[in-house]
């Protein structure tokens, strides 16, 4: 017992030490590395979605967003996007269309060239506006795709993205292919 609380003692005293000399092999180079990926950003997004509803036709329309975002390291970022779907035409005089407002969680797979994969996950709240009766509830995406840097500050972003905006009806479900833009500050 007596060698084990030694050992702990001496693990102890040593452990500063351990601390300031690993503090001492970062160099100024890796600190730039870090921090270049990191920062705010915009966002836009264009392009089609497809709607899968049982409550009426499904039907695909124009999809527009937009949002601002923070990038924490060559892996992982996080935005708050607002999306807006529309006129989707479900039944005789009844058009539909969806907005909703999403917290993002994104991976991307950081590599030597421009092409950056990417998956992520969102969750928030949707609205669903129709010729029917509107309502609104909890909704969530998933989203993949590919970004490509244009520039050390300007991607271009093209994926797949997944809504659900669950309702007290029938789900609005969206399938969306869109193209985007994002400006890091």
């Amino acid at each position: 017992m007596r060698i084990f609380k030694s050992i702990l003692l001496a693990s102890l005293v040593a452990l500063p030490l351990s601390i300031s000399v690993q503090a001492a092999d970062v160099t100024v180079e890796d600190t730039a590395a870090n921090t270049e990926a990191m920062g705010f950003y915009l966002r836009g997004d264009l392009g089609w979605s497809f709607l899968e509803w049982s409550g009426g036709s499904d039907d695909s329309t124009f999809v527009a967003g937009g949002g601002a975002g923070y990038r924490y390291n060559d892996n992982l970022r996080t935005d708050l996007t607002v999306d807006w779907s529309g006129d989707y035409d479900v039944a005789p005089g009844a058009d539909l269309s969806t907005t909703t407002v999403l917290g993002n969680l994104y991976f991307d797979w950081a590599n030597d060239s421009a092409f950056t994969p990417y998956v992520g996950a969102g969750i928030g709240y949707g609205w669903v506006d129709s010729g029917l009766g509107d309502d609104s509830g909890l909704a969530m995406g998933l989203a993949a795709g590919i970004s490509i840097g244009l520039s050390d500050n300007i991607d271009l972003d093209a994926g797949y993205r997944f809504r659900d905006i669950m309702i007290s009806g029938p789900d609005a479900q969206e399938h969306q292919a869109v193209v985007g833009v994002r400006f890091a500050f």
